[in-house]
């Protein structure tokens, strides 16, 4: 498939917005039960308009992708259906509880402004915040599921890419935490940096496993099943058209194959063994610099897998489209 960098953008930007979200509330929830030490308000205030300016950021960058932007309510209309639809109500909704829990935290705000008095501190952002990380999830289970629905893209149309784009999520996520956290909490460095660690050993474990899942695919369209032909030989001579057309621009991303295999091979090394050393030696050293540029790198890494991600799943069209004598 021929990648949009909208697209790219706009998955990769609410990726880490959700994930960088989830990273606030694990930590507001492991300072409740006193496995960590309690942060100000300000901390988590901070940190959600942080997480918000990713997800606007996703969102304005999706509208590059419209031929008309001033129809984007209607692509909401299809929930019982559509993935698609339904990510698109999601994130907003997302974007809401963000704003919410920062508020929240911003005035203090607890249950007893609507009656209910509990023990707990924080009870009330506990509660938005659990709101915002079960839609922080569905809108993962969304955003994956617009590709892995579909089927004849079969290089999509697995769990795996689900699983995926959750671990990269939570990976940048995490991984800008951390960055924030040496600023700000320098005692939470290890815990985000920790848990970083782990989300991005379990992706670039599982996205390996894809690329080998892929690599080994049997394609169950032939050239036979695209012209309808079943004679044992068929050797084709030209791609079907004599020009440029929608079909070969749009389903193929035209870059040499030699250059394709390399930019597998960038991405590897941008997401995971040069952001883990930086953050290593950051966490070492409680360096805010080493850790953002690790995140820096990481997220230029990620541009460059979400491309190879789009670019690898072949349509079946390009069977006939693609080939030129």
């Amino acid at each position: 498939m021929h990648p949009a960098f909208s697209v790219i953008f706009l998955t990769t930007l609410i990726g880490t917005g959700q994930g960088f979200f989830l990273a606030l509330y694990t930590e507001q929830v492991y300072s409740v039960v006193e496995l960590l030490p309690p942060q100000p308000a300000s901390f988590y205030t901070i940190g959600s308009v942080i997480a918000l300016a990713f997800l606007i950021a996703g969102l304005v960058a999706s509208f590059f992708h419209l031929g008309h932007p001033e129809r984007a309510w209607r692509s909401a209309v299809r929930w019982r259906t559509s993935w698609l639809s339904r990510e698109v109500i999601v994130l907003p909704a997302l974007m809401g509880a963000v704003a919410a829990y920062g508020l929240v935290h911003h005035y203090e705000w607890d249950l007893n402004i609507i009656g209910i008095k509990t023990s707990a501190h924080g009870d009330l952002s506990l509660v938005v915040g659990a709101g915002g990380a079960a839609l922080a999830f569905l809108l993962f289970l969304c955003t994956g599921m617009i590709y892995a629905c579909i089927k004849f893209l079969q290089e999509w149309a697995s769990w795996l890419t689900v699983v995926n784009y959750t671990l990269f999520g939570l990976a940048s996520g995490f991984l800008l935490a951390t960055a924030y956290a040496a600023y700000r909490a320098p005692e939470l460095t290890f815990f985000y940096g920790g848990w970083t660690i782990v989300a991005t050993l379990a992706v670039m474990a599982t996205r390996v496993v894809s690329l080998i899942r892929n690599h080994r695919l049997k394609h169950k369209s032939t050239i036979q099943t695209a012209i309808g032909v079943r004679h044992a030989r068929i050797v084709q001579k030209s791609q079907g058209f004599m020009g440029g057309s929608f079909n070969t621009r749009d389903f193929f991303h035209g870059v040499a194959p030699r250059l394709f295999r390399s930019i597998k091979w960038i991405f590897l090394v941008l997401v995971f063994p040069v952001p883990l050393a930086l953050l290593f030696a950051g966490m070492i050293d409680r360096s805010v610099t080493l850790i953002t540029v690790a995140f820096v790198i990481q997220y230029l890494g990620l541009l460059v897998e979400r491309w190879f991600f789009f670019a690898q799943a072949n349509h079946p069209q390009n069977l006939y489209y693609q080939t030129i004598s």
